[in-house]
């Protein structure tokens, strides 16, 4: 099995978004009308939601909305307001050495993944990260030295609020600090749980656990996978190893002293590693975020993929993933001097 990654670079949105968004749009209608169109909130409905909790970036969804045809619901789909219900398997943390460093995997089906890595200077601010929908990011980090990314936060509860994916493109595009980050995450209500990790470039950090039915709760935890504070839904979490990976980081980051390349490493094997693909669950690829130095990695068994916001490599790269559920990846680790 193959997938074809994209790293694409544009300022402003124009017509490579506009060109890239009519090649995936077919799929994601389909998916967005995947319980119905009439169970979406209306275009006025949206539109509003956005305007009481993200008005800094309704230039920019009016924006993607005409790039994207002017179409009703294709600016429903934009908003990422009350969208079907989906979820992901993912590990991250927080590395321990002298530099800010968050490591993820994202574990996802292939058949649901944009794999296009992005390089914007939106609304002024730079922004670097793995894209969903085309508007939102499921990973990435600012010019004003913000990290993060994502876990699914092990709850089956649905609620009314955002795709968490714009969420965090909202606080790439808005917020500089990591309490600008908190106030966004506890502020804007969001679909369904998911845990959010954030780093800066003086190594702080936090995780916060979001849910529909809860306020948010911003802990001090450097690691994060497939549940928040306690195991709410066990068949996810024997089915995901939630707990097994993160007892696995946790004692790997108290015990085992590592460089740099060899802490990324680490995320490409067992336990962290997935190969459920079949069952939409396989790591898809592992990103490296170091908002000091403005640059981040992407990295497979074989591969590294290196980016910055001085250096942002526009191409692609055909990425191999296993088809054998059972099979552990060979890692290659880079030689450097992390």
């Amino acid at each position: 099995m193959s997938l074809l990654f994209k790293a694409v670079s544009e300022e402003q949105p124009g017509p490579i978004w506009a060109g890239l968004f009519d090649l995936y749009w077919p799929s994601y209608r389909k998916w967005w009308a995947s319980e119905g169109f009439s169970g979406r909130p209306t275009y006025r409905e949206c539109r509003l939601a956005l305007t009481q909790h993200m008005p800094e970036i309704l230039p920019l969804y009016d924006r993607l909305c005409d790039l994207a045809g002017g179409g009703d619901s294709a600016a429903r789909f934009l908003s990422f307001y009350c969208p079907p219900r989906y979820l992901s398997g993912c590990s991250q943390a927080i590395w321990q050495g002298d530099k800010p460093l968050l490591v993820r995997n994202y574990d996802y089906s292939p058949k649901a993944f944009d794999a296009i890595l992005m390089h914007t200077a939106w609304q002024g601010r730079r922004v670097i990260g793995m894209s969903d929908g085309m508007f939102g990011l499921i990973d990435g980090m600012n010019d004003a030295g913000l990290a993060l990314s994502l876990t699914f936060g092990g709850r089956r509860d649905v609620g009314e609020g955002f795709g968490i994916p714009l969420i965090l493109r909202y606080i790439l595009q808005t917020c500089e600090t990591l309490d600008d980050a908190a106030a966004v995450l506890r502020r804007v209500p969001c679909h369904m749980s998911y845990n959010v990790t954030v780093l800066d470039a003086q190594r702080r950090y936090f995780t916060a656990y979001l849910t529909p039915d809860r306020p948010t709760v911003i802990s001090q935890v450097p690691v994060a996978t497939n549940h928040q504070e306690r195991v709410e839904w066990p068949g996810h979490a024997r089915f995901t190893a939630t707990v097994e990976r993160q007892r696995f980081l946790l004692n790997r980051l108290t015990l085992h002293p590592e460089t740099q390349d060899r802490f990324i490493s680490m995320f490409l094997r067992p336990p962290l590693y997935s190969t459920a693909f079949s069952m939409g669950f396989g790591t898809l690829y592992t990103a490296a975020y170091m908002p000091a130095d403005g640059a981040m990695q992407v990295w497979w068994p074989h591969h590294v993929w290196r980016h910055s916001f001085d250096n942002f490599e526009v191409g692609s790269q055909i990425v191999l993933l296993p088809d054998d559920a059972n099979a552990a990846p060979h890692v290659k680790v880079p030689e450097s001097g992390h």
